[in-house]
């Protein structure tokens, strides 16, 4: 079966679909060694390249993936890096017909909960700011916390990129000068977590999303391991940003326990 280029490019998670169509429309795209025009359909044995590079695209039938990815501090959110640093594709499952999308990004020093999918609708959907999907981390802070700096950052405070502010902080707990809180924000911004308690003075000494929507990051799931989420997690994934799951036929498990537990949890912190 045939299906357009574009969208499967868009699927794929190389850009919107009227991003595609301006790629093939400015000749970045060949099929079978010919000029790919807007309208062309191909199917899984034809031989598409992306600005002179063979690409292998997701078909309709291919079951689509989602996994969760523990992100260690270190790790850089980009595939390519000239300082060689480590990246967060380095430790995933290699794939012969789609690519991994990571869905959103967490900087080098924040270790967590990452999501990586091969279905680009997915990814788009899970990032844009109107899904609204709430973002939890635990963050240690070095320095005093007052109660009227904890309200002034769920009020709203001004970055220099707009007002942001938490829509929840739980104190858990602490000794001496460290003390650990969980935050819940719905967006997605650069740094914003850090940025928000640097506004009250003080220094966020570690970071770590522990829970992205209704996926909580597995206690099992040590740093640089994945696993494939169940179909019950996909249902409800596909189900918050209002698409259908597609069948995914087999399950594929890396064998770590998944963890079931409230959003907020007390944690003995070393």
């Amino acid at each position: 079966m045939s299906e357009k280029l574009h969208k499967l490019l868009a699927n794929a998670g190389y850009g919107s679909r009227r991003e595609m169509e301006r790629w093939i429309g400015a000749g970045r795209l060949t099929i079978n060694g010919k000029p790919a025009m807007l309208a062309d359909r191909v199917t899984e044995s034809d031989n598409i390249k992306l600005d002179g590079r063979y690409i292998s695209l997701k078909f309709a039938g291919n079951k689509p993936r989602v996994l969760i990815y523990h992100k260690p501090e270190g790790e850089i959110c980009s595939r390519h890096d000239p300082e060689g640093r480590a990246s967060i594709f380095d430790n995933l499952p290699k794939l012969k017909s789609a690519r991994w999308i990571a869905v959103g990004r967490l900087d080098i020093n924040t270790s967590g909960l990452l999501l990586f999918t091969t279905d680009g609708v997915l990814a788009n959907k899970l990032m844009h700011p109107s899904a609204e999907i709430e973002r939890e981390y635990a963050v240690r802070v070095l320095g005093e916390v007052t109660d009227d700096m904890l309200r002034t950052m769920q009020a709203g405070v001004e970055l220099e990129d707009g007002v942001a502010h938490f829509d929840k902080i739980v104190d858990a707990g602490g000794t001496g000068a460290n003390h650990w809180y969980h935050v819940i924000l719905r967006e997605g911004r650069k740094r914003e977590v850090r940025r928000l308690w640097e506004s009250q003075g003080v220094r966020v000494s570690r970071l770590q999303r522990i829970r992205f929507g209704e996926l909580l990051l597995p206690r099992s799931l040590r740093p640089g391991k994945w696993r494939d989420l169940e179909e019950a997690e996909l249902q409800t994934l596909y189900t918050s940003v209002g698409l259908e799951l597609p069948a995914t036929g087999e399950k594929r498990s890396t064998g770590a326990r998944k963890h079931h537990g409230r959003p907020f949890r007390r944690s003995k912190r070393q």
